[in-house]
């Protein structure tokens, strides 16, 4: 039995191990996507390092497509899957292990294999991926392959882009596959043999915790780089004869491969021949900097530049908007107060007709149940949002773990059914005055409502994926798992929380309602005009960063700005507050009481201009997409988030509008 002291001794070791990891998480900018639990994989010279291939990608078409759906080598022990985490297997990615491996530190030139004779339907097949720009995707280490090409604007000028393709179409008209490919690896040696962190943890007997592949001077090497250089050769018959894999090609092998020459041509009833080479080159980045190159976006000037301008306008104009809101109510409020006789009252309601509707400000809308659900799922996917982003922004969410993101969205909304809920099931009992009757049909609609829609799409547009053998699809038995994670811990948690709000004294109104409804002027314009209009103002908060968020998902740009998104997004639910209020006054002023939907819709319409910008930027900028599939994902998916940002941009909408009038009418003496 461990004695207290030997407890307590291994308790403050670990304490210790932790607190060294996190000051070691400082070292670069980079160093915070490393978090405690994840540690450098060091090599020693001849120790072995084995590449794996992700799903098959293109930018002109949305469905990926396995590896080896395409006749490239297979590794001899046979093709195994990856782990894979539920972010990845959303997001569609199939890691599977590759034929390529290699030495530390050994600079070698390898033949992989000879295909069979390509039958006419598989030759058909490559063409048609390489003329739908298909990327090969390989990783090592965690580390994406970067293939840097010329700037067809700027020569001089280095692009740089994750993956390789399959193949080019010559100007005659032919095809050739990029069969040879000329590997990179960047490799750094720490100093001194071992790092800080290591050796310190060595201090505090964190030896027995966590053991390090390096050798007895410390002569341990970290991937930092993976380059590629693809090339299409055809090699000499003589030289690869009787060739089997990883055996060495001679020198002039290496040669050969020129990137602006192709050899290997596609044709049917023809093998393939596939080879390449690596070479080890030591670098000054370091591990916790390596994926610097990665999150690197290109045009940066131009995108804080474009970011700050639009925070500051946006602020000004939101300052604007509430410094007049402030000064109109005061000015209101301090003629009632002054007011002494009929006709400064008659005066009063010249000025402003707010007043007159207090009777009915606080009547029941049209549609009730369904605006208490709209208004707690919109809360559930702003908390989402909020959390994820924050977390992200903090470093939480490693590019080296693939998915994290999406499985972290999906685990905050899965857990903040909780405060879907308590808001709905909280606006339905104060609209009923307290009556806490029916509080179980609005919670389980709330737990139905945008999930319910949300798989209904995805599951249609999975439908399409599986048709056409895509690595999109999801599998059935993920399916199968959201489905019960829905059902035992979303649908839960929403009635918990229900349950929580029923029993939670209701929001007082300050004013009573009238039994009979008050009739509404007409009015010379629609106010639902100024709805639509007022989804400008939002928009406009962030329609920069939207551009940079529709790269990195269609496009496969790296965005990971978070800091920003951040405060773009506190912006955004300010201005959506603020344009809900003024709208909700200006209709009160003119005696109609009817706001509680105009308050929804007069933030939630900038989803309306999100989704005019999917459709510009499919037009203008996805004009490559090739085929209706491709065009049908994408619209599917970007109606569900315009309609996720609806649900969010309403409930702050109707929930600030809702403070706003409660505050107005209970400042104002009413007689």
């Amino acid at each position: 039995m461990a004695t207290p002291m030997a407890s307590r001794s291994k308790s403050t070791n670990l304490s210790t191990l932790l607190f060294i990891l996190l000051l070691r998480s400082g070292h670069s900018p980079a160093a915070a996507f490393y978090l405690p639990g994840s540690y450098p994989h060091r090599y020693r010279p001849g120790d072995a390092l084995a590449a794996k291939v992700n799903s098959l990608t293109s930018p002109s078409s949305k469905l990926p497509f396995p590896y080896y759906s395409l006749p490239f080598c297979a590794p001899q022990d046979g093709v195994n899957r990856a782990a894979e985490s539920l972010g990845e297997l959303l997001l569609g990615d199939r890691i599977e292990t590759s034929p390529y491996r290699f030495s530390m530190l050994k600079n070698t030139t390898a033949f992989l294999c000879r295909t069979d004779p390509l039958h006419p339907a598989t030759a058909d097949l490559i063409m048609s991926r390489i003329d739908d720009a298909y990327q090969v995707n390989l990783l090592l280490d965690t580390l994406p392959v970067v293939r840097y090409v010329n700037n067809p604007a700027a020569p001089s000028v280095l692009v740089r882009s994750t993956g390789f393709p399959v193949g080019v179409r010559a100007d005659d008209g032919e095809y050739y596959v990029y069969n040879h490919l000329r590997l990179t690896v960047l490799v750094n040696k720490q100093r001194n043999g071992t790092t800080r962190a290591e050796a310190l943890m060595a201090t505090v007997d964190a030896v027995e915790l966590i053991s390090f592949s390096v050798g007895k001077d410390g002569d341990g090497y970290t991937v930092v780089g993976f380059e590629v250089v693809p090339c299409s050769v055809d090699h000499d018959e003589a030289a690869i004869k009787g060739k089997n894999m990883y055996d060495e090609l001679p020198a002039r092998a290496a040669t050969g491969c020129n990137p602006s020459v192709v050899g290997m041509r596609v044709r049917a009833n023809r093998p393939l021949v596939f080879s390449y080479e690596v070479a080890f080159v030591k670098s000054v980045v370091e591990w916790p900097s390596r994926w610097d190159a990665y999150l690197e976006m290109g045009g940066a000037k131009v995108h804080w530049f474009s970011i700050l301008n639009s925070i500051v306008v946006v602020a000004f104009l939101a300052a604007i908007l509430l410094v007049i809101l402030l000064r109109t109510v005061r000015r209101d409020l301090a003629q009632y107060d002054e007011r002494g006789g009929e006709a400064g009252a008659q005066q009063a309601d010249e000025l402003a007709g707010w007043k007159l509707v207090a009777g009915d400000v606080f009547r029941e809308p049209s549609h009730p149940v369904l605006l208490c659900v709209l208004v707690g799922d919109g809360v559930r996917i702003l908390a989402m949002g909020v959390a994820t982003i924050l977390f992200a922004a903090l470093g939480f969410m490693s590019p080296a773990s693939r998915g994290a993101l999406v499985t972290g969205m999906l685990c905050f909304y899965l857990l903040l059914g909780f405060a879907a809920g308590y808001t709905s099931v909280r606006l339905w009992k104060t609209m009923r005055h307290g009556n806490r009757a029916e509080w179980k049909r609005v919670a389980w609609r709330a737990s139905c409502a945008f999930p319910g829609v949300g798989f209904a799409v995805f599951t249609a547009l999975n439908c399409v994926l599986w048709y056409n053998g895509s690595t999109g699809a999801v599998p059935f038995a993920l399916f199968a798992v959201i489905l019960l994670l829905w059902l035992f811990v979303s649908v839960p948690l929403t009635l918990a929380g229900g349950l929580v709000a029923s029993r939670v004294h209701h929001v007082e109104y300050p004013v009573k309602t009238n039994k009979i409804a008050r009739q509404v002027p007409a009015a010379q314009f629609s106010p639902w005009v100024f709805v639509a209009v007022a989804g400008t103002l939002p928009f406009g908060t962030l329609f920069i960063e939207l551009f940079f968020i529709m790269s990195s998902l269609w496009l496969g740009r790296v965005y990971y700005v978070f800091g920003f998104l951040l405060v773009v997004m506190a912006l955004l639910v300010a201005v959506c507050a603020e344009v809900s209020m003024v709208l909700t006054y200006m209709g009160l002023c003119v005696e109609d009481w009817r706001w509680w939907w105009r308050s929804f819709f007069a933030s939630g319409s900038v989803a309306g201009y999100i989704l005019g910008y999917a459709v510009y930027y499919l037009v203008f900028d996805l004009h490559s997409l090739s085929g209706p599939v491709s065009a049908t994902l994408y619209l599917g998916y970007s109606l569900l988030m315009a309609l996720a940002v609806m649900l969010a941009t309403g409930a702050v909408g109707l929930v600030a509008s809702f403070s706003f009038v409660h505050y107005l009418f209970s400042a104002v003496k009413l007689d």
